[in-house]
């Protein structure tokens, strides 16, 4: 069964790097899920309400998404790219997820300095910058990563025989995205419903 969800390594067995990576991604869904758990817990205890911003504003959030889910398929396109020896395509894949990373993290940033509350404000503000911080941290790895890539796959390092690097890297990108995908659901979206604002 394992044959199916992993990509074949180079001497016919799962690679380790594969092995690595999942769980490497089970550790960290795993410290999510326990944040994500904590703000809900926390949520619960206040049934009229704790969240100084009780209907999020999404004008910043909800775009960004976007331009995070949309470096998601950047990264697929380049990786697609270095699998079939097309360093173009390569390249512009990376280079336009990189892109849309840091536009993600700088708006990040920009609504960070905005809210109203900081992280000592109380339960809701700790949680809130502790847990996009988090993610923050996440995407600025896959940044760098995806930044490395890039570049050796321009100095064709990378292709279609040695390609497995870049989809590890692309597989930790496609994770830090769905978290975000959480987040934005729990903080941002989840209170118009009453649910945790």
């Amino acid at each position: 069964m394992t044959e199916l969800l992993l990509p074949v390594g180079s001497h016919g067995r799962n690679s380790l790097g594969w092995w690595g990576l999942l769980c490497l991604i089970a550790t960290e869904a795993s410290l999510f899920a326990y944040l994500l758990f904590s703000y809900l817990y926390v949520a619960v205890q206040h049934p009229h309400g704790w969240s100084p911003d009780p209907h999020p504003s999404i004008s910043l959030s909800g775009p960004n998404t976007l331009v995070l889910l949309a470096s998601s398929a950047a990264a697929w396109w380049g990786e697609l790219g270095v699998k079939r020896a097309k360093t173009q395509q390569a390249v512009l894949g990376l280079g336009g997820a990189v892109v849309l990373g840091l536009i993600f993290l700088g708006v990040q940033v920009i609504e960070w300095k905005a809210k109203p509350y900081t992280l000592s404000s109380g339960a809701y503000g700790s949680l809130f910058f502790t847990i996009t911080g988090f993610h923050m941290a996440h995407v600025a790895a896959g940044v760098l990563m995806l930044g490395l890539a890039l570049l050796w796959s321009a100095l064709g390092r990378y292709g279609p025989r040695h390609a497995e690097p870049v989809s590890l890297i692309a597989a930790y990108w496609h994770f830090v995205d769905g978290v975000w995908v959480v987040v934005f659901t729990t903080f941002y979206l989840a209170p118009y419903i009453g649910v945790g604002g």
